[in-house]
Parts: C-alpha cells; structure tokens; sequence
C-alpha cells in the first residue's frame, strides 16, 4: 500500500507479501501497488508472510488472526540497523522540535512576511529534493524543518496579531487533538487503511489540491479571493475538507510506519518516516490556523 505522502510512495512498504520489504519480487495478482523489494538483496529479516515455505523461515512475519497487524520478526543477535517505533518517535520529535524552535524564532524576532515567505519557498524546494531522493538525507531534512519553521513562525504571528487573536494556539491543540484521534483509531481498527481507502484519499486529495491551484491562480490574475474557495462559507467548507484530508494522511502515514517496521526496513527510513509525519502535520496546522483566521476575521 503506498501513501499520499511522496516520501513513502517511492517505497513499497506492503502487508500483502507484495511490495516493501516482503522479499519477493512477485505479487499477488491484482495489486496495483506492487513494486520490486529494494531492500530485499541481502536481507535476512524480509520475510513474506505469504509466500510458500515461511514457516521454515525463522524471520517470517506471524498473523495471528485476520486484519490484525503482523508481528516484527526477531533481530538476530548483534543486528541493530533495523527500524523501530523508537527511531520513529525519536527522529519524529527531533524534526518537529526543529520546526517549533525555528518558528518560535521567527515569532519572537518579528520576522518580516517578505522574508518569511522565501523561507517557505525553500522548505518548498527542500522538500521537493527530498521527496525525490532514493534514500533520507538527515541534513536535508532538518534543513527544511527550520525554514519550514520560519515560515510558519512567522505566518502565525501575523494571522495572531492582526486577524485572529489566539489563533496559532489553537491551531496548534486542533492539531494535536486530530494526530492523537486518528492514532487512537488507528491502533484500535477504527480506521482501515485498505486500497480503497488509499484511493479514495488520493483522488479526494488530487481534486482538493486543483481546486485551490484554480483559486490561487484567480486570486493572482484577477484579484481579491479568487473563486471564493479560501473566504466566508466556502473558505470554512474547504478549511474542514483540507483538515479531514490531513487526518486521512495521517492513517496513511502510520500504515506506512507499521509496514515499515514489520517488514525489517533498515533505520535510515526512519527519517523519512518521521519527514512525512512532519509534511502532514504541518498540513494540518495551516489548514486550523486558515480554518481559524476566516472564522474570527469574519
């Protein structure tokens, strides 16, 4: 299963025994999102729980019942450069830790909206480059969390100072209350990420995204709001869309983040894991801080 998030859909992390780090080339007939295992040379814990002849195999994965999550297979003595939830959280708290430092920064500082905005055009690009990159660049990573976080430092305080006083704040908690759900309903199967909700994610997020590139370039060309999809009742329509639309990635993140830890995906993913969480996580926070701005601004 791959994920909106273009940092993981260039790694076939799978459940199926299709793509990811199940070590088989093949896949199931009928998997759209088969990909060849490039982790899978050399590696002795790519187990395909599917495969003929797992059980002789001391790494396979186990299901214990259906639909739930496949164990993690054992690291064999000495074996450390595997990823795991820890590498996750921890390389996860140190890239979003650097977007809230830089934007606290560029909140205390004043930080111009002119020079704010360059910044978030190089977190742009950064993220781009990154995005594309066959293997995580921490320093790449990092790079774009601080402009990221300068932009975003710096778009709060405006929003903050002259629309919406209170808004980052609330943002922030909106932000917080929306990862904390979604992983609750995650790790209790509320939420299936399966390939229908994959696709249903993807065409809502691909006609999401149109729709705004439309109003943008109105609002350039023509003036004012555009077609009115970011101001009064469209505006809030659209700024609920957009947070639901980040909550779905977020499902589809921690899909990516389980599969990749069950299927033994060496430690460096942990950076992009923890890069694609910050992507959505910002998603969403922009999405409550505009969301908030149009409501109190009103």
């Amino acid at each position: 299963m791959r994920s909106s998030n273009p940092v993981f859909s260039r790694r076939g992390f799978s459940r199926d025994g299709a793509a990811g780090f199940s070590g088989t080339q093949q896949a199931p007939a009928g998997n759209p999102y088969a990909a060849g295992n490039p982790y899978a040379a050399g590696n002795p814990y790519a187990a395909d729980p599917a495969a003929a002849g797992a059980a002789a195999n001391p790494y396979a994965q186990q299901q214990t019942q259906p639909g739930a999550p496949f164990a993690a297979p054992p690291a064999a003595p000495g074996q450390t450069d595997r990823m795991t939830i820890n590498d996750v959280v921890n390389r996860t708290g140190i890239t979003v830790g650097l977007v809230v430092v830089a934007a606290a920064v560029a909140w205390i500082s004043g930080l111009s909206l002119p020079l704010a905005i360059g910044a978030g055009l190089i977190a742009m690009v950064l993220g781009f480059v990154q995005a594309f990159k066959r293997k995580a660049s921490p320093p790449l990573i990092l790079a774009y969390a601080a402009f990221e976080g300068l932009f975003l430092g710096a778009i709060s305080a405006f929003i903050d100072q002259k629309i919406a006083n209170g808004a980052a704040m609330q943002a922030v908690l909106g932000t917080m209350a929306v990862f904390t759900a979604v992983l609750i309903m995650y790790r209790t199967r509320i939420i299936r990420v399966t390939q229908r909700f994959y696709r249903f994610v993807m065409a809502a997020a691909i006609g999401f995204v149109l729709l705004m590139a439309v109003n943008m370039l109105f609002a350039v060309f023509g003036g004012g709001d555009g077609l009115g999809f970011r101001s009064g009742g469209l505006g809030i329509l659209f700024g609920i869309i957009g947070i639901v639309l980040g909550a779905l990635f977020l499902a589809l993140d921690f899909k990516q983040v389980e599969d990749g830890i069950a299927y033994g995906a060496p430690r460096e993913e942990s950076w992009l894991a923890a890069f694609g969480l910050t992507m959505t996580l910002v998603w969403i926070y922009m999405e409550f801080l505009r969301l908030i701005s149009i409501l109190q601004g009103d």
